[in-house]
């Protein structure tokens, strides 16, 4: 089970990686980042409700969440899951056309591995408490050498390096939400946790965007292809298969797996499309790869088990 739960979290962040990149684009081509967020996270919330309206699954999904929330099994701080969602969409608009996908990617990585192995050792997931083990404390130091190496060759440009911060801290958020996403399928099923994980987004990202508009307007032109309103698609599928498998696999394996197929993804799109004008560097590469090696080394078996304080 733990196998099968990492290939489709793998494959979960091969669409992630796709998500970006139509994400990052359509913020280009609009002049606006978080427009283009409100466009993803919107769209994916249509289609979540359509689905919960259709589907009988779908309905006694929310009946149940409904429930949990009166009974208070479900805390408020356990639906804000969706917040961090918006942000890290938002991230996508603002940052992947200029950072490149690749280097987006890596600096997620280095804030999800270690804010994963922490979020783990408290038990906030719905697998409970994971302990912190050599190999886990292993990957997470490779998962920050590698943001170091991919970034290495820009220490010379401070705008990059302050927007390679942004990405960093959602990867950072990101496995809060995802142990959050999964208590609230533990109690109502994957189709209202995705469904809830993306109204939160949405009313997060619109409540923002009313202050952005207000300043500098609305875009007046949006571009044609469809393909860049399918962000929101993508981002269904990625956030069904984790609150689905992280109770499997925890928090840790997760991010470790959807890093994986970021990677992949990232390394493809960014060498046969790049998102900037020139292809990812040799760093960038490097970095990437590293990513790989963190998961291959947090797969490994616990071994001996890290003491800590209150531990």
């Amino acid at each position: 089970m733990r196998a099968l739960g990492l290939l489709v979290a793998i494959l979960a962040g091969v669409g992630l990686a796709g998500q970006g990149r139509v994400n990052g684009e359509l913020g280009h081509r609009l002049g606006d980042g978080v427009a283009a967020a409100v466009v993803s996270f919107g769209s994916g919330l249509v289609l979540l409700a359509l689905a919960a309206a259709a589907l009988p699954v779908g309905r006694r999904g929310l009946a149940a969440l409904r429930a949990a929330w009166r009974t208070r099994r479900l805390r408020w701080w356990e639906c804000a899951g969706g917040v961090v969602g918006g942000y890290f969409v938002a991230t996508q608009g603002l940052t992947v056309t200029a950072l490149g996908l690749a280097v987006f990617t890596v600096a997620v990585v280095a804030g999800q591995v270690v804010s994963s192995l922490l979020v783990d050792r408290a038990g906030l997931g719905p697998g409970g408490p994971r302990p912190i083990s050599a190999p886990r404390v292993a990957a997470a130091t490779l998962a920050v050498v590698a943001v170091v190496v991919a970034v290495a060759d820009r220490a010379g440009s401070p705008r990059a390096l302050v927007l390679a911060t942004l990405p960093a801290v959602a990867g950072i958020a990101v496995a809060w939400q995802q142990a959050m996403n999964g208590r609230v399928q533990a109690r109502a099923g994957a189709l209202s946790a995705a469904l809830l994980n993306f109204g939160v987004g949405t009313a997060t990202l619109v409540a923002c965007y009313a202050v952005v508009a207000a300043v500098r307007g609305v875009p007046a032109h949006w571009p044609a292809g469809w393909w860049l309103y399918t962000g929101g698609a993508l981002g269904i599928v990625f956030v069904l298969a984790a609150v689905v498998v992280v109770r499997v696999t925890g928090v840790l394996m997760l991010g470790l797996g959807l890093i994986a197929g970021q990677v992949l993804g990232s390394l493809l799109l960014d060498a046969v499309a790049p998102a900037r004008d020139a292809a990812p560097s040799g760093n960038e590469i490097v970095g990437a790869l590293l990513t790989l090696v963190a998961v291959a080394v947090a797969a490994l078996p616990a071994g001996r088990r890290i003491v800590v304080p209150g531990g």
